[in-house]
């Protein structure tokens, strides 16, 4: 990702100018200066300003002095100011201040805030080009979390407390949050995940529990369905005991010649099975009767039941209707009295309207046809009204003849067994029709062209093609091919740094976020080789190649700089002070593996083009690595030089 530092801006708390570090893009930038000048404050600064979740910028002075941080970064946007308020006591502020703009001029003074973390966060996950998704949707934890812009720096920071450090190989990689978050992502850093992956696993997800819930309500009615299907001679042989079909009727033997018989027995009802009956004795012809006139009465009285309510709704809805032109009536009214009055005087009219009596007429000619809706309202509502007390009064008779002849089949019920054993089995009918409709209703929708099973059969297409894509076996084959790349171009790398084994092969450990170094038939990890030098040298070269290999992939989401803190530590070199140099002096061990590192980083940066900017916060000055190509000294802090100007503590003194 085209993303790299042009500048450091510190506002002061006071009424000073602020401060500004200017950094040359694709080149190697130094920034050489003894201890306690604020070399180490630099990777913090900048991580701060890039949203980090806690401020590790050095308490003291730094912090004392300065209100606002800033960085200014160019990208493929143009360039982007990112600055943060100091947080006090606090761990960290949310408060940002935020400048976009292909050429920005630099705020003397931040007076207020006008962004915050998140809404940072968000422009620099979309300068990344960073997928919204988590990494895998069945995992918890980190593993189901997105990747984000912070989770990039664990490869562009090496300070002072990792870049030789033999336990830990990345920026903020000693936390186990940082590290097994940093783990669960590098298969998309190695971009053998993609976007597309991860969109496609996620869908995978999304479809695989869609079919798991189709399949179980399939396998539910279809079990319930296999089941009915094994009693479907006894469903038959219940319809000839309750006189659905005849009894001499015999089954089919196929099972559509069944589910054709079943589906006409279930368009059948109880009368007719009660009127196929062959030997009915006097009481259950008198109960057949009786109940063919309950059935028939009943639909009458619905019927009734139905007109009345309707005549009633019709009833309210009129008088409503009258209510409304009464209220017309009345207001018009005073139009009579205006007439009257007109007689009388004709500046009654005159007060009206200019139109005089052509207006008052047409008032009175509205009240007029209003009184007679009025009069034809009360002839209506009359009519209607007698029309419900009619049917009332009918609704009432067929209530009093449905009670008649319930008391008619309670009674011959009383009287005859046979008859209570007809009524018990008509009720049975309805029981059996009524399951059997439903059974059959179950079927039809279980069967081979039913739509969930279609919608089955789409769901198991769809998946079985984003397997194919999402192939864990390629993922893997992907994964490996990488590192194979990573481990050859740090191969390449580590024989021009002062590295103790330099053809040894390197392998990356990806559980352990680490390197081995084979040396025939012995591997051995990084913290069990000795030397501050070898620790250096291999993070060095390992850096650098996962650098080049990141650009070779065309956008790739990490960042395009590396800062080093402090690299010449394990050496302490004592460097040259005469204006003239003696041969002895660069032939001294620890200003060469010095050199070498500088060297090594500045190849790196020819080889990217001006794609790769770097950073060296060293107290090696220019004396040691000054003539080295594509090295520039940025700013040296020694004496009263120092990343806080002198004149801000100055002023702290004289006050």
């Amino acid at each position: 990702m085209q993303f790299q530092i042009k500048k450091i801006i510190l506002w002061p708390r006071k009424n000073f100018e602020k401060r500004e570090i200017d950094f040359e893009e694709g080149q190697v930038n130094v920034i050489s200066g003894a201890s306690k000048t604020g070399k180490s404050a630099v990777i913090p600064i900048i991580d701060y300003c890039l949203c980090a979740n806690k401020c590790a910028i050095p308490v003291g002075v730094i912090r004392e002095e300065c209100e606002w941080f800033g960085v200014l970064i160019s990208s493929v946007e143009g360039e982007k100011l990112f600055a943060r308020r100091e947080p006090g006591d606090q761990k960290q502020t949310g408060d940002m201040f935020f400048l976009e703009g292909d050429d920005l001029e630099i705020p003397e003074r931040i007076e207020a805030k006008n962004a915050t973390v998140d809404q940072a966060k968000t422009v620099l996950n979309r300068l990344s080009g960073l997928s919204s998704l988590g990494m895998n949707p069945h995992s918890e934890g980190y593993s189901s979390n997105r990747t984000g812009f912070r989770d990039l720096m664990a490869f562009t920071f090496q300070p002072q407390n990792i870049v030789a450090n033999p336990d830990v190989l990345f920026f903020k990689a000693d936390t186990t949050e940082h590290r097994e978050k940093l783990k669960s992502i590098f298969p998309y850093i190695l971009n053998a995940v993609t976007q597309q992956t991860l969109a496609d696993r996620w869908e995978l997800d999304r479809l695989q529990k869609s079919l798991k819930q189709k399949e179980a309500a399939m396998k539910a009615a279809a079990s319930s369905v296999q089941t009915w299907m094994a009693e479907a001679t006894s469903w038959i042989q219940q319809a000839r005991e309750l006189g659905l079909i005849e009894l001499e009727r015999d089954s089919p033997a196929l099972w559509p010649d069944i589910l054709d018989l079943l589906t006409q027995i279930a368009g059948s009802n109880s009368r007719q099975a009660r009127t196929s009956v062959q030997a009915i004795n006097g009481a259950l012809k008198e109960l057949t009767e009786l109940q063919n006139a309950e059935a028939a009465e009943a639909t009458f009285l619905t019927t009734q039941r139905q007109r009345l309510l309707e005549i009633r709704r019709l009833i309210e809805s009129s008088k409503t209707y009258g209510d409304a032109m009464f209220i017309q009536r009345d207001r018009l009214a005073v139009s009579g009295w205006i007439r009257d009055l007109s007689t009388e005087s004709a500046d009654a009219l005159s007060a009206i309207s200019p139109d005089g009596s052509d207006h008052l007429d047409q008032l009175c000619s509205a009240l007029e046809g209003l009184e007679l809706e009025v009069q034809s309202q009360a002839t209506i509502s009359d009519k209607l009204d007698k029309e419900q007390l009619r049917l009332r009064s009918v609704a009432e008779e067929s209530i009093s003849r449905l009670n008649g002849i319930r008391t008619q089949i309670r009674e011959l019920e009383r009287r005859s067994e046979e008859a209570r054993a007809e009524i018990y089995r008509a009720d049975q009918i309805e029981r059996y029709l009524g399951r059997l409709e439903q059974a059959i209703s179950l079927y039809e929708r279980t069967g081979e062209d039913a739509e969930l099973t279609v919608e089955i059969e789409e769901l198991k297409n769809q998946i079985s093609e984003i397997r194919g894509r999402i192939s864990e076996h390629q993922i893997q084959v992907r994964i490996n091919n990488a590192l194979a790349s990573i481990e050859t171009i740090a191969g390449q790398i580590l024989p021009t740094l002062d590295a103790e084994w330099p053809d040894a092969a390197i392998n990356f450990m990806l559980a352990d976020l680490t390197i081995k170094v084979v040396q025939g038939t012995r591997d051995d990890y990084l913290w069990e080789i000795g030397s501050g030098a070898n620790w250096l040298a291999y993070h060095v070269s390992m850096t650098l190649a996962f650098q080049r290999f990141f650009l070779q992939t065309p956008a790739h989401p990490v960042p395009n700089f590396l800062i080093y803190d402090q690299p010449s530590q394990v050496y302490f070199p004592q460097s040259p002070r005469d204006d003239e140099v003696s041969d002895a002096d660069w032939h001294n061990e620890d200003i060469v593996a010095v050199r070498k590192v500088f060297t090594a980083v500045s190849l790196e940066t020819q080889k990217a083009r001006g794609n790769l900017q770097v950073i060296l916060l060293d107290h090696a000055d220019e004396k040691v690595w000054g003539d080295i190509e594509n090295v520039m000294l940025i700013e040296e802090w020694r004496d009263d030089q120092k990343l806080v100007p002198v004149e801000w503590l100055q002023s702290e003194r004289l006050n």
